[in-house]
Formats: C-alpha cells, sequence, structure tokens
C-alpha cells in the first residue's frame, strides 16, 4: 500500500545502501500480525541488526552512529 513516509525514509537510506542490507517488512500480510500488532501507528520503524533504531523518521546521526559501531565491531 501506498507508504509516504516509508518511501521518504528509503530515500533518505539509499546513499548508504551499500554498508547494509534494507529488508522491507509488509506489516499488513497475515505472517507478520505480531509486527502489524506492534507497530500499527508507528510507521515506518527500523531496527538493525536485529535491534530497534528509530520509528517515524529517520534520525540520520543516529543511523550512522549505530552503523559505524556495527562496522567497527565486525573488522
Amino acid at each position: 500500500k501506498p507508504c509516504p513516509l516509508c518511501d521518504e525514509a528509503k530515500e533518505v537510506l539509499e546513499p548508504y545502501k551499500r554498508r547494509f542490507v534494507l529488508q522491507e517488512v509488509d506489516i499488513t500480510l497475515p505472517e507478520n500480525s505480531a509486527w502489524y500488532d506492534k507497530y500499527k501507528y508507528d510507521i515506518p520503524v527500523f531496527h538493525l541488526n536485529g535491534m530497534f533504531l528509530m520509528k517515524h523518521r529517520v534520525d540520520i546521526q543516529k543511523f550512522e552512529d549505530r552503523l559505524k559501531k556495527l562496522e567497527l565491531q565486525s573488522e
């Protein structure tokens, strides 16, 4: 379904796409009902490496900080 906030978030994250894998989850699908119950009023929601990071809009500083930390841990 149309999701302008999701589209905006993907655009903001575009310059980082070589540094992480974006996995989109459609929370309206029956198999994702747990995510729907948890986040139906908070989309988009972002997890990084399985951990909640942010919701509603991309906080680019927070994203960059966490991404750098993960990259340093994997060296």
